[in-house]
């Protein structure tokens, strides 16, 4: 955030969310984070038509873009981007350091971080697992559903 109007800066965060109103003619808006903060990224049609697999299915990305400010708000105009969705799935499995699973973010109304209860087997079977010892699944009806 501390850097001058029109430099060219590289960042990278995952994705927030992205959008592309009816009304920006093609311009694509998307919204990273990272462990600073959140960056507004602008993405022009001929950069998004260039880079349209990362654009709509990167959950982190890196960008390469020029730093446009405009008083307050501070934009980054995409250059070029780089898909880093795989060094986000190893977060989990680097060095230990996030060995703790996350819990159901209701920790303080449940009491503490002792398991999900959802998920706790009982007599060799989990929660939401079904079964019927007398019924075979040949009897299941399926009925489908078609929308017209």
């Amino acid at each position: 955030m501390a850097t001058r109007n029109n430099h060219w800066i590289s960042t990278a965060g995952m994705v927030l969310v992205g959008q592309m109103p009816g009304s920006a003619k093609g311009v694509m808006f998307i919204t990273i984070e990272n462990e600073t903060g959140t960056a507004n990224l602008i993405v022009w049609p001929k950069v998004f038509e260039q880079h349209r697999r990362i654009v709509l299915g990167a959950s982190m990305m890196s960008i390469y873009g020029k730093l446009q400010r405009e008083g307050e708000l501070v934009h980054l105009i995409a250059k070029s981007m780089t898909d880093m969705t795989a060094e986000l799935a190893t977060v989990g499995g680097r060095d230990g350091r996030f060995s703790v699973r996350p819990g159901r973010g209701d920790e303080f109304a449940h009491g503490g971080s002792s398991g999900d209860s959802r998920t706790r087997e009982r007599d060799g079977f989990r929660q939401r697992d079904i079964y019927v010892p007398d019924l075979h699944i040949d009897t299941l009806k399926v009925i489908g559903r078609h929308f017209h």
